[in-house]
C-alpha cells in the first residue's frame, strides 16, 4: 500500500520552530491552513481584521521559512482571553506546535489581564477537546447548533489562576 505525500508527516524538533505574531504577507498560508483544517473556514477579511486589531495575539509558527500553523485570539472588554481558531499544517501535527502555540497566546492574554480563557470547540473534534483538557480547560456548558451545520460546540473555560505556565 503505498502513502501518499500528503499523508506523510514530518517530524521535526520544536526547537527549530519559531512563534511569532503574524503579519500581512502570512495570510494566504494561514488560510491555506484554516481551509485544510475547517469544514467551515473563515473568509480573508476576517484575518485582515483580525490581525489589524489583534497584532500580539494572532501568532504563527514558522518552520524553514513557512508558516506551518497560527492560532488568533484576542481580550474581549470583560477580560475574556477568547481563542478564536487554531490550527496546524497537517503534514506537522504531532511534533507539539499547537500546544506551543495555545501556549503562547494563553500567556499573552494573561499578561493582557485576561481573567479566564474561553473557547468553542465542535463535540466531535476528541483530539482538540483532549488538548484542550490538558491544559486545564473544563467544559462549561453546550451550545447546541453552534456550528453552520448544525453540530453543537463545546464552550469550555480556563481561569488564569488555574494556568501553569508555558
Amino acid at each position: 500500500m503505498s502513502v501518499s505525500a500528503r499523508e506523510v508527516r514530518a517530524r521535526i524538533p520544536l526547537a527549530l520552530v519559531t512563534i511569532r505574531p503574524a503579519k500581512l504577507f502570512d495570510i494566504s498560508d494561514v488560510m491555506r491552513i484554516e481551509r485544510e483544517s475547517f469544514r467551515e473556514a473563515y473568509p480573508r477579511g476576517i484575518f485582515l481584521v483580525f490581525l489589524e486589531n489583534n497584532p500580539d495575539t494572532f501568532l504563527v509558527a514558522e518552520y524553514n521559512g513557512r508558516v506551518i500553523g497560527y492560532v488568533m485570539a484576542y481580550l474581549r472588554p470583560d477580560l475574556e482571553g477568547h481563542i478564536m481558531s487554531i490550527a496546524v499544517d497537517k503534514r506537522y501535527r504531532g511534533n507539539g506546535i499547537g500546544s506551543a502555540l495555545l501556549a503562547e497566546a494563553i500567556d499573552r492574554l494573561i499578561a493582557r489581564g485576561a481573567r479566564y480563557i474561553g473557547l468553542e470547540v465542535r463535540v466531535s473534534n476528541e483530539k482538540a477537546i483532549k488538548l484542550y483538557e490538558r491544559f486545564g480547560f473544563r467544559k462549561v456548558k453546550r451550545i447546541i447548533g453552534y456550528y453552520s451545520d448544525g453540530e453543537d460546540a463545546y464552550y469550555m473555560l480556563l481561569p488564569a489562576e488555574e494556568w501553569r505556565g508555558s
